[in-house]
């Protein structure tokens, strides 16, 4: 279960999307909900032959009211809802040991830098897959088929489905991903009122993302670490979350940077450092391009067993130049955020990744007046939040099993 308020996803900044690109986040703020739900049920089962089941059930629900009682203004949804069958008996060789699944889920081995709220790479949709086959003692592949829907699910007439199809490898702490995909009908996809969407829209698209889990700080002392470089082409340069821009060229092209790390320094502190850049060309307009670059550091102070101060600052950088799509503007600049949260919890003081936490909170957040102009359905310069300096003060609890 986790929960927790839109002010826990705003300890990495505003949300900054540009053009309908996800990614080049550095958190979120905005239209978010103030209270953020997701509830996992799960079953499971060790039969007598030494097989295992899994089913899971996610149910996820956002809300900006302080009400007890909102079921008028909920957005419920199930997110999840899929099935696993593990260690069968008759499976022998690579697959003695493999987990093999089907139904509506979130790929099990995405990765996100949690503290700024951003995804590393995302895979999710409805399908069937098989993980776990293993080719030796440090080697591992899983395999998997995803579809995917394009447009507004009202519209009877959307029928551009994108089908994506991955093989995940491991070798030691070494990663390499590689999915293509396709979406036929994507060219002739309509919207509500039976207008054609995107004439030039991609119809397929490679991704590969390669990547590096250390279980030290990179190598330099205790601590862990995780690097990825990801690139996106097609379909497939919505390099993020797999598969689920339509809008993108078939001569789109994006690469990605993740790191981040985290390390005990002694003394009771700790920090973790991290890194995410984005460049992104001929995107959704030839010639358009988008790139930025966050730097972001968390610091945490112990204080005793259940108290810890958390320290955090952002600084991103933005060049955005969508060639006038979507009426947007060309722009650049620069975005900065300093919070600071006294954080309660139960026990492991001092752990980025252990829940539950309760903290009250202040963040200050700016950025360059120029980026008020990109557009005024985006989180920057729409009403009531312009660059000149802006606070948020809250009390946050998250949580997760």
């Amino acid at each position: 279960m986790l929960m927790n308020d839109s002010a826990a996803k705003t300890q990495g900044g505003p949300s900054f999307t540009p053009a309908g690109e996800t990614g080049g986040h550095v958190g979120r703020l905005g239209n978010e909900p103030d209270t953020y739900l997701e509830m996992n049920l799960e079953h499971k089962q060790t039969l007598a032959n030494g097989a295992t089941t899994r089913f899971k059930v996610m149910v996820a629900d956002g809300q900006r009211s302080y009400n007890d009682w909102t079921a008028s203004t909920s957005d419920l949804n199930v997110r999840q809802a899929f099935t696993e069958l593990g260690h069968l008996p008759t499976f022998t060789g690579a697959f003695k040991d493999s987990t093999v699944w089907a139904g509506k889920r979130f790929d099990r081995d995405n990765f996100d830098i949690h503290w700024i709220d951003s995804d590393v790479v995302f895979l999710a949709g409805t399908g069937a897959g098989i993980y776990d086959m293993r080719w030796s003692d440090n080697a591992r592949s899983n395999f998997s088929l995803y579809g995917r829907t394009f447009g507004d699910i009202e519209n009877s007439e959307n029928t551009a489905q994108n089908y994506i199809l991955t093989l995940n490898n491991y070798v030691g702490p070494v990663q390499l991903m590689v999915s293509g995909m396709r979406a036929k009908d994507n060219e002739d996809r309509v919207d509500i009122e039976g207008n054609r969407v995107k004439k030039d829209a991609a119809e397929d698209g490679v991704h590969a993302l390669l990547g590096l889990h250390n279980d030290s700080f990179y190598g330099l002392r205790e601590g862990s670490s995780k690097t990825a470089l990801l690139y996106g082409h097609g379909l497939g340069a919505e390099v993020k979350s797999i598969g689920s821009d339509g809008a993108l060229l078939p001569q789109a092209d994006t690469w990605r940077l993740a790191t981040y790390g985290m390390t005990p320094l002694g003394g009771g502190w700790h920090i973790a450092p991290a890194v995410l850049a984005q460049s992104s060309k001929d995107r959704y307009v030839k010639g358009d391009s988008y790139q930025w670059a966050t730097a972001n550091l968390r610091v945490i102070q112990e204080i005793n067993q259940n108290f810890e101060l958390q320290y955090e600052g952002s600084y991103q950088y933005m060049d955005l130049r969508p060639e006038g799509y979507n009426a947007r503007n060309a722009v650049s600049g620069n975005f900065y955020k300093l919070t600071f949260a006294p954080t309660l919890k139960a026990g492991d003081v001092g752990e980025f990744l252990k829940r539950p936490e309760l903290r009250l909170f202040a963040t200050w957040m700016d950025w360059d007046h120029r980026l008020d102009n990109y557009a005024s359905n985006d989180a920057f310069g729409s009403s009531g939040f312009t660059a000149g300096g802006e606070w948020n003060f809250g009390v946050q609890m998250e949580t997760w099993f």
